[in-house]
């Protein structure tokens, strides 16, 4: 009784461990996916501010080279980025959104600075396609648009800075998640093995012991049946004898005093002597039971 408890009590806490361990596993799936994902924007965000430097850088290289050659070809890059320049904002506006306000204040200076840039760049392309070349260069020499270009180029800085300590921390909590799930998940299986063996170990020792218990009543019951096939064997011996005198004894009084009894006397002697061949069959087929079944078990116990 105490094994198959223990046994119950060990299954049960089997099934508590698997369902602890898919648990965990599910656990650190979606704390790894977070991680990913905060390391995926934080990326994503770099990109951005990446792509604007580009544009912005572009733009300044196309107008330069407009400005100096009058050649229209030089504007292809100016005019590419500035079909980006609105998209990679709008982009890195909505990837700021759920940033610190300082950061988002630096994103609005920025855009700002842009538009003002841009506005000076397009001033100056004008004048030089007017044919003003002069007073397109002397707006250059100004420096305005280099002064917006070193504001753009120090914000663009500071939100990189920012964005990739950040990602730095993400990657950092990132390798802590693994390395705790690794460790979690290594001792959650180490412990699951464990007590696997265990129960496994636990079902070996009940069945052996159910079956040394079930050789030792089979032995018990087969020094019952010998003791119990003696005590019958005994008991036929002396149920024959005593019927045997019996059936002789009613014999002996209907031949030998037959005539002297009165009729309900003689009645009684005939009814003892079918009584008593009536007991010596029943003996009879007892015994045959007995070796019937005899017989059986040593049947069974040679296919076993």
């Amino acid at each position: 009784m105490i094994r198959k408890a223990a046994i119950q009590i060990g299954a049960c806490a089997l099934f508590a461990f698997i369902a602890m361990n898919a648990f965990l596993a599910v656990k650190h799936l979606r704390q790894l996916q977070k991680d990913a994902a905060l390391t995926l924007e934080s990326s994503m965000i770099r990109a951005d501010i990446s792509s604007v430097l580009r544009d912005m850088t572009d733009m300044e290289t196309g107008q330069r080279g407009y400005l100096l050659t009058a050649d229209a070809s030089y504007l292809q890059p100016y005019n590419d980025a500035k079909s980006r320049i609105e998209s990679d904002f709008a982009s890195l506006r909505a990837r700021l959104r759920d940033r610190s306000e300082s950061e988002q204040a630096m994103q609005s200076e920025l855009e700002s600075l842009a538009q003002s840039k841009q506005a000076e760049m397009e001033r100056s392309i004008s004048l030089r396609q007017q044919g003003y070349r002069r007073r397109a260069f002397r707006l250059v020499d100004s420096n305005e648009g280099m002064e917006y270009m070193n504001k753009a180029r120090g914000l663009l800085a500071s939100l990189n800075t920012a964005e990739s300590g950040r990602f730095t921390e993400f990657e950092r909590q990132k390798n802590v998640s693994v390395k705790k799930a690794l460790m979690e998940t290594v001792i959650a299986n180490a412990c699951l093995l464990l007590l696997t063996v265990c129960l496994f170990g636990l079902i070996r020792f009940y069945i052996q012991a159910h079956e040394r218990d079930a050789t030792d009543t089979g032995q018990k019951l087969a020094v019952r049946d010998l003791q119990l096939e003696r005590l019958t064997s005994a008991l036929s011996n002396q149920a024959r004898f005593e019927t045997s005198t019996i059936e002789t004894n009613a014999q002996l009084l209907l031949q030998n005093y037959g005539g002297f009894l009165p009729r309900q006397g003689h009645q009684y002697a005939e009814q003892i002597r079918e009584a008593s061949a009536q007991m010596e069959l029943l003996r009879q087929n007892l015994i045959r039971s007995q070796d019937a079944n005899a017989d059986e078990k040593i049947l069974y116990d040679s296919v076993a």
